[in-house]
């Protein structure tokens, strides 16, 4: 509890790295907003006017009032994003796992188109320079160089992400506010009179919102980023970004305002309010502007994966962490994947003008599905109820109409994202769902009933002893029930004799960072019950969690592990551990139902690509045994009237 407090004081060092891991997307943005709004249009004063008042305003309404006042208030002891926020309110009503699974989906999918954009709009500056000069090698280089470290950790070179992120924005400033002293009139777009003009007259409005709402694409990683910086870092710092951005916007617009009546053609106005000297200078603080935006979108999707696989939405991978710096981590499947993912971008869109219609649409999505799930957080803080629906309504009608702006695009590229998110939201639904359909067959029953036998079977000699301690995990929520797989497993799979027999118990809280255990003495001396209650960011390495247990409770006289082998017993050995993992399989011959049916095929194909159990659990494959159990023992449709003839 006081390091959550401790991040959320404002400090120098904290304003600093806010702007190094939050702010690179929506950082980013004046390198393709105004080229993606005016488009092939001839360039008016309406247009200008009119796309400078959406900028404002849409920053001030979509970013500023909703992210930065309404929906930091959301936190989850310190930590931010839609699947922190999901986890304060899931209690309400199941049905809010879809917001949270389309929401993360749409993330996801913008981690895939991003980078190339962001980077791409960085390097095409070089043409200024170089008239000709392919730019989509130089793209595909650094991208892949980027996830090439991933594995090594980012720690050592993010302590310049802070400095670097702070001459790129002084940079936007100066650069803007250059222009703007040359022409002043142009602050008067700040008046909602232009962006109500533009809507309301012009026949391609909706296009124009397309390119308007990549001004805002970097909003929710405002939110999913509270955990490293702290909510008062963040609206301090935003105070400085969103000067720097507007100078930069009105500035391009001055610039603009002087080509009336021509096309942009391929000129980019951000690189039109550089100098000519200064040219080279500022492509490479903007293509590390770049490599930075995107490096906090990868370590984004690896924190998402990794709090999806945790909270049950995603299958289990393999997760390392490079570095000992909180909240650095590498999830390599995930990597790949959006390494692969970028390259198909380049070689299908080819330049940023192209991918800008590829870019919007999922974030639309995953803001709409905040919206939704922050409704549900005001609900449950009890605010007063027309606050809420006022809140519901106007960023709905936002939101909405944003989306309608972007759902124009799918035909020119934002099918690719629309394809991604579909894809990843797939896995996620395929993967709870089939969670939801085994769970309904697992039976409980009473684990006193079993008491007697489980003390008889331990000291009976006649059985072979299977291990000195013998390790079950269980779902089991109560101590007083087991499930039968474990009964079946012990007594009729094949007796299993030992010492001493555990129940671990893992229970994922809604907090990020619990890690607490409580145990049970079910059977003094013969059967002990641990429960693990651990956050959904706290990785479950059960192997090192249970010795830490078990060292605690030998170190109290609670338990005795000495083996009880009289050779062993004698000079005081330990005895041996095994943990038991049971894969329940389902019967081919158990006829579901065609979607039931569908899911758990597809489960089962994700779970060959996923982890096991004993692995995702963190286990020692050396002391594991994997055995198959029937998920379900009594099959419909047999025979009941079955009889015996001579």
């Amino acid at each position: 509890m006081s390091n959550h407090k401790n991040l959320h004081k404002l400090s120098a060092g904290g304003l600093l790295i806010s702007l190094g891991i939050i702010y690179g997307d929506i950082g980013t943005s004046p390198l393709y907003v105004f080229k993606a709004i005016i488009g092939d249009r001839l360039i008016t004063p309406d247009l200008i006017l009119g796309g400078l008042s959406c900028i404002f305003w849409t920053l001030t309404m979509q970013t500023t009032l909703k992210y930065v006042i309404i929906t930091l208030q959301a936190d989850n002891k310190g930590e931010g994003g839609i699947f922190s926020l999901y986890s304060l309110v899931k209690r309400k009503a199941k049905w809010l796992v879809f917001p949270a699974m389309i929401g993360g989906s749409a993330l996801l999918a913008d981690g895939i188109i991003t980078p190339p954009i962001t980077v791409s709009s960085a390097i095409e500056g070089l043409a200024i320079i170089y008239p000709g000069l392919p730019t989509i090698p130089i793209v595909i280089a650094i991208l892949s160089c980027l996830f090439m470290i991933q594995q090594f950790g980012t720690s050592i070179v993010g302590k310049a992400f802070g400095p670097v992120m702070w001459v790129w924005f002084t940079m936007l400033a100066v650069l803007g506010a250059s222009y703007v002293f040359q022409f002043p009139e142009i602050l008067k777009a700040i008046n909602p009179y232009y962006a109500y003009h533009i809507l309301s007259t012009n026949p391609e409005a909706f296009l124009i919102l397309g390119g308007v709402f990549l001004c805002t694409t970097g909003a929710e990683a405002l939110y999913s980023d509270l955990g490293h910086c702290g909510r008062s870092n963040i609206r301090i710092s935003w105070i400085y970004v969103k000067t720097c951005l507007l100078l930069n916007y009105f500035g391009q617009g001055v610039w603009l305002w002087q080509q009336q009546g021509n096309k942009l053609a391929d000129n980019n106005p951000f690189y039109h309010l550089m100098p000519q000297w200064f040219l080279i200078y500022g492509i490479c603080i903007a293509t590390l502007a770049a490599i930075i935006a995107s490096q906090a979108l990868i370590s984004g999707s690896f924190t998402l994966i990794s709090e999806a696989v945790r909270l049950n939405l995603w299958p289990k991978v393999k997760i390392n962490y490079p570095s000992l710096q909180k909240g650095q981590l590498y999830v390599p499947s995930m990597n790949w994947i959006l390494w692969i993912g970028c390259i198909v971008v380049m070689l299908i869109f080819k330049e940023s003008a192209r991918m800008e219609a590829a870019y919007g649409l999922s974030i639309t999505v995953t803001m709409l599905m905040t919206t939704i799930l922050v409704a549900m957080f005001l609900q449950r803080r009890k605010y007063p109820s027309y606050l809420i629906i006022t809140f519901l309504i106007v960023y709905g009608i936002i939101e909405l109409t944003f989306l309608s702006g972007n759902i124009i695009k799918i035909l020119h590229g934002g099918w690719f994202t629309l394809l991604l998110g579909t894809g990843f939201f797939s896995i996620m639904w395929a993967w709870s769902k089939a969670r939801r359909i085994r769970n309904s067959y697992v039976n409980f029953v009473p684990i006193k009933n079993h008491y007697n036998v489980l003390k008889d079977l331990s000291e009976d000699s006649s059985v072979p002893k299977y291990s000195s301690q013998l390790i079950y995990l269980t779902s089991a929520n109560f101590k007083s029930e087991i499930e039968s797989k474990i009964i079946y497993s012990i007594f009729q799979k094949q007796p299993k004799r030992a010492d001493v027999y555990w129940l671990i118990h893992v229970d994922v809280m809604d907090e990020p960072y619990t890690s607490e255990y409580k145990v049970d003495f079910l059977i003094p001396g013969k059967l002990i019950r641990i429960d693990f209650r651990l956050g959904f960011k706290i990785e479950p390495r059960i192997n090192q969690l249970y010795r830490m247990v078990v060292e605690d409770l030998v170190k109290n006289g609670e338990v005795d592990i000495i083996s009880q082998y009289d050779t062993l017993k004698k000079y005081k050995m330990v005895g041996d551990f095994r943990f038991i993992v049971l894969d329940k399989v389902l019967p081919k011959a158990y006829d579901l139902g065609l979607i039931d049916n569908f899911v758990l095929s597809y489960h089962t194909r994700l779970k060959k690509l996923s982890l096991s159990d004993e692995k995702s659990f963190g286990l020692d494959d050396s002391f594991v045994t994997v055995e198959k159990v029937p998920l379900i023992v009594t099959i419909p449709g047999t025979a009941k009237d079955l009889r015996r003839v001579k």
